[in-house]
C-alpha cells in the first residue's frame, strides 16, 4: 500500500538518510518499505537527541496524551510513537529539521520567488497619500506605499490619473476602517470577476485594473493597485498577492502558483471563488444562529438587572419599615443589588480587564490557545460544531491542493499555516515529519481523538486506492452537513436553555420578596 500511494501521490521531502548519500533530488516514487528500514536507527538517534532537549515536564501535556502513549506501547510500536507524537519544543525542532532539508529540494523558481520575498521585505518602503482625478473628473484620495515619490506619480500617471498631490504620510496620519485584509465575501466575488475577465480574453493586468478601478473601498482600492504596480514591474501573479502580506490568504497564493504552473488560472480563480463562498456561507451561517440567542440572553441579563437595581431596593424600604424578618434569599438579593449599585463600576472593570488577558494570551502564547482549544473541542454540541468545521475545511483544502497536483509534503505546509486550531497544526506539522521519514499519511492521523473514525477511514482509503483527493473531497461534503446539522441543534438547544435561565432567574428574585411579604400577613 506504501508503494501504490506514493507513486500516485510524490512527495519532494526526501529521507534524511537520502540527504547525506546523494545532493541529487529525490526521486518521485519513493518505496516506502525500504525508506522505513534504513530511517529506523536515525529516527532513534532524533529521539535521544529530542529527549535530551525536551523541556521540563508538563503535566497538562501528560494528561492529554496518557492515553495515546499506552495505545502506542500496547501496539508495539512505540518507537515510532515518539516521534510522531512530539508536542511543543520538541515537535519545533523536528519540524525544522524537516524543513532545512526540503528547502535544498525545492523548485529553483519557487527559491527565486523566495529571494525576490525576501528582498521586497527588506526594501524600505515610504507611505505616500496622493490625490487624483480620474476620466470622470472625480477627485479621489488613498494612500501607496513606494520607494520614492517618483515612482507613486509615475505609476498613477500610467494608469491615466491626473495627479494633484503627493506628499509623504505623517505618523498621525492612519488608515481607518481598514485591516489590511479583504473580507471572504468581497474575495469570493472578486475571484469570479476576475476569472470571468480572462475567460473572455482580457489581459491579467487589465483585469485587475478593472477591479481596482470598480472597487468602492478605499482599502481593497489600495491593495489592488499594489498588485497592479506589481504586475506592471513584471513580477508573477502569485509574487504580487504574496508581497501584499495577509491582504490575501496564504491557500489562495499557492493555489495561483499552481495555477501559473498548469496554465489554467481561470479554473483556478473559479475553484477558489466556490470555496470561498461555501467558507463565506458557513461563516454567516454560524453567526446567524448565534444571534438571536445571543440577543434574548443580553435582554435576560438586561432585566435581571433592572429587577435587582431598581425593583428590589423598593421592596427592602417596606421591609425595614415594618421590621420584617427576612429570610437568607431574601437578604442574598438584597446584598447582591447593593453590591451592583456601590461597585458596577469594579465589575465592569474586571470584565474589562480578564477579556483583555484572555485575548493576549490567546493570541501569543501557544500553550493557553492549545489548552482552551482542547477545552472547547470537549464541550457538548459545541465540540462537535468545532470539530467538524475543521475537518472540513482541513479536507476540503486537501482535496483541492491534490487536485491541482500539489506535492503532499506542500499542501501540508499550507493547511498547517492556513488553521488557527493548535491541535490540528500539531497534527499536521507530525504528519510533515513522517512523510520525511517515507512514512503515510494515515499513520499520523491514526488514534488521533480530534479526527473521527469515519475520516481516518476514508484517509486509509484513498491512499490503499490512490483516490486521495476524491475520498478527501467526499469527507468535506459529509462534515460540511454535520456542521450544518450542529448548529441547527445548537441553535434549537440554546433558546429554550435561555428561556429556562430567564426563568429561573427570575422566578428565583420573586421568590425572595414574596417569601418577608407572607410573613407579614401572617403577623397581622
Amino acid at each position: 500500500m506504501g508503494e501504490e500511494q506514493n507513486n500516485v501521490l510524490p512527495t519532494n521531502v526526501v529521507p534524511q538518510e537520502a540527504v547525506a548519500q546523494q545532493q541529487e533530488p529525490a526521486s518521485e516514487e519513493v518505496k516506502t518499505p525500504e525508506i522505513e528500514a534504513t530511517t529506523e536507527q536515525p529516527a532513534q538517534q532524533t529521539q535521544t537527541q529530542a529527549a535530551q532537549k525536551a523541556p521540563g515536564f508538563n503535566p497538562f501535556k501528560s494528561a492529554i496524551h496518557g492515553a495515546s502513549f499506552a495505545a502506542g506501547v500496547l501496539s508495539g510500536n512505540q518507537e515510532k510513537f515518539k516521534i510522531q507524537k512530539a508536542t511543543g519544543a520538541e515537535l519545533d525542532q523536528e519540524l525544522n529539521k524537516v524543513q532545512e532539508q526540503s528547502a535544498n529540494y525545492k523548485d529553483q523558481g519557487a527559491l527565486e520567488d523566495a529571494k525576490r520575498l525576501e528582498k521586497y521585505k527588506n526594501t524600505k518602503l515610504v507611505s505616500f497619500r496622493y490625490k487624483v482625478r480620474d476620466t470622470n473628473g472625480k477627485v479621489t484620495s488613498n494612500t501607496f506605499e513606494a520607494p520614492t515619490a517618483n515612482d507613486v506619480r509615475v505609476f498613477l500617471t500610467n494608469e491615466g490619473y491626473e495627479v494633484l498631490e503627493i506628499k509623504e504620510r505623517s505618523k498621525y496620519d492612519m488608515d481607518i476602517g481598514g485591516n489590511g485584509k479583504i473580507k471572504i465575501g468581497d474575495l469570493a466575488f472578486m475571484l469570479t470577476q476576475l476569472s470571468t475577465y480572462i475567460k473572455a480574453g482580457i489581459p491579467l493586468i487589465n483585469s485587475v485594473r478593472i477591479l481596482a478601478k470598480q472597487a468602492s473601498d478605499n482599502n481593497q482600492k489600495k491593495i489592488l493597485n499594489k498588485v497592479v504596480y506589481e504586475l506592471v514591474v513584471g513580477e508573477k501573479f502569485s509574487v504580487a498577492l504574496e508581497k501584499q502580506g495577509k491582504a490575501f490568504p496564504t491557500f489562495l497564493i499557492n493555489m495561483v502558483k499552481t495555477s501559473e504552473m498548469t496554465g489554467d488560472l481561470a479554473g483556478a480563480l473559479d475553484e477558489m471563488a466556490q470555496y470561498y463562498k461555501e467558507t463565506d456561507a458557513s461563516r454567516k451561517a454560524m453567526i446567524s444562529a448565534l444571534i438571536y440567542p445571543a440577543v434574548i440572553f443580553t435582554a435576560a441579563v438586561g432585566a435581571i438587572i433592572f429587577i435587582v437595581v431598581a425593583v428590589v431596593p423598593q421592596f427592602v424600604t417596606m421591609f425595614a419599615d415594618q421590621g420584617a424578618e427576612l429570610p437568607a434569599i431574601t437578604q442574598f438579593i438584597i446584598n447582591a443589588s447593593d453590591f451592583l449599585q456601590k461597585y458596577w463600576w469594579l465589575i465592569i472593570i474586571i470584565l474589562t480587564v480578564l477579556i483583555v488577558i484572555y485575548r493576549m494570551l490567546f493570541k501569543n502564547v501557544r500553550d493557553f490557545r492549545k489548552t482552551m482549544q482542547t477545552f472547547y473541542m470537549h464541550l457538548p454540541v459545541i465540540g462537535n460544531i468545532i470539530i467538524y468545521n475543521e475537518i472540513a475545511t482541513f479536507t476540503r483544502t486537501f482535496a483541492s491542493l491534490l487536485s491541482h497536483n500539489v506535492y503532499i509534503t506542500d499542501s501540508m505546509e499550507i493547511l498547517s499555516k492556513i488553521t488557527n486550531n493548535e491541535v490540528y497544526k500539531e497534527i499536521i506539522n507530525r504528519t510533515m515529519i513522517t512523510l520525511s521519514k517515507g512514512g503515510k499519511i494515515s499513520e499520523s492521523f491514526k488514534g488521533e481523538w480530534a479526527f473521527p473514525v469515519v475520516a481516518y477511514e476514508m484517509l486509509v482509503t484513498g491512499e490503499s486506492t490512490g483516490q486521495l483527493a476524491v475520498m478527501m473531497q467526499k469527507v468535506a461534503e459529509h462534515f460540511t452537513g454535520l456542521h450544518t446539522n450542529a448548529v441547527t441543534a445548537m441553535k434549537s438547544l440554546i433558546e429554550p436553555v435561555i428561556i429556562m435561565f430567564l426563568a429561573v432567574a427570575v422566578g428565583f428574585i420573586i421568590l425572595s420578596i414574596i417569601m418577608p411579604m407572607f410573613d407579614l400577613y401572617g403577623q397581622i
